[in-house]
């Protein structure tokens, strides 16, 4: 099938491409389905049609709470890890080091989280008595009773001081722990608020059948199973077959090599999201 909307459709295609059922391909089904997994890894984490942007809502517990409540180095949640030198004319030291250990524990399929909207209530910019409101209401109350050039003006300046007074907090994410730590004073937090969180999310191939049928992911992963292949057949270099032919699995493995590299270079130049500069 030119178009595969599954994963053994997908498999049978690149088959096909090698070769296949003209050729016999000599890569074990077992190295076929590490091969995938493989390719849809790469795809997901660095092809920018492998993950999708979503806002995830999570409702803060009364245990987030307690488990990020500290007090110094003493309280729910904290953990100590200890070093020990021995000092020359002192002899053996003690170091303790104090971090809390409380987290949110985001799904498996989160690769990347972007930033945490402000959960802080700004009385600039939110509720019924704050600036922006009182703007409106008195000053804009009337059609044309404001420029609009002096207006755009203020409201750049009320930004600029809900910046400085309710500044995003900080946090920190790693896809390989799936942990989200946020730096925040716990509490000071409500139970039962939600947190929204701006983060990307691996498509899953089992739920968005069009992956199997991209063209990078059909393209990398024949080649993969190509360089598999001519690696399986390089310890049989300079066998035989009846009829005079010779394996030459070597060959095999350097094309697929070739063409894996001006696929990567193709991902690093078109597919892939550019990183962001860093000015100062």
């Amino acid at each position: 099938m030119a178009q595969p909307t599954t994963r053994q459709q997908l498999i049978d295609y690149c088959l096909r491409k090698l070769g296949a059922p003209v050729l016999e391909i000599n890569v074990a089904d077992e190295q076929i389905d590490d091969l995938v997994d493989d390719a849809l890894q790469y795809f997901n984490e660095r092809h920018y049609d492998g993950v999708e942007r979503m806002y995830l809502k999570y409702k803060i517990t009364e245990d987030d709470i307690n488990r990020g409540r500290t007090n110094g180095t003493n309280g729910v949640g904290i953990v100590t890890t200890t070093g020990s030198s021995n000092i020359t004319g002192f002899g053996t030291a003690t170091f303790n080091f104090y971090e809390s250990s409380n987290y949110i524990q985001v799904p498996d399929s989160v690769i990347g989280v972007e930033k945490i909207f402000k959960f802080d209530t700004s009385s600039i910019s939110g509720g019924m008595f704050s600036i922006k409101y009182q703007l409106f209401l008195n000053d804009l109350y009337y059609f044309n009773s404001v420029e609009l050039l002096q207006y755009s003006m203020v409201k750049s300046y009320l930004e600029d001081i809900d910046f400085l007074l309710t500044t995003d907090k900080q946090i920190r994410f790693n896809k390989r722990q799936n942990r989200l730590y946020l730096d925040i004073d716990w509490a000071s937090q409500s139970k039962d608020t939600f947190l929204v969180i701006d983060c990307y999310r691996a498509l899953d191939p089992t739920n968005f059948s069009k992956v199997y049928n991209d063209s990078f992911v059909k393209k990398y992963l024949t080649s993969l199973i190509k360089r598999q292949w001519g690696q399986n057949l390089i310890k049989f270099q300079g066998v035989k077959l009846p009829g005079g032919i010779e394996l030459n699995g070597r060959q095999l493995y350097e094309d697929a090599e070739r063409e894996l590299e001006d696929i990567k270079q193709r991902m690093f130049n078109e597919y892939e999201m550019p990183p962001l500069d860093f000015i100062g």
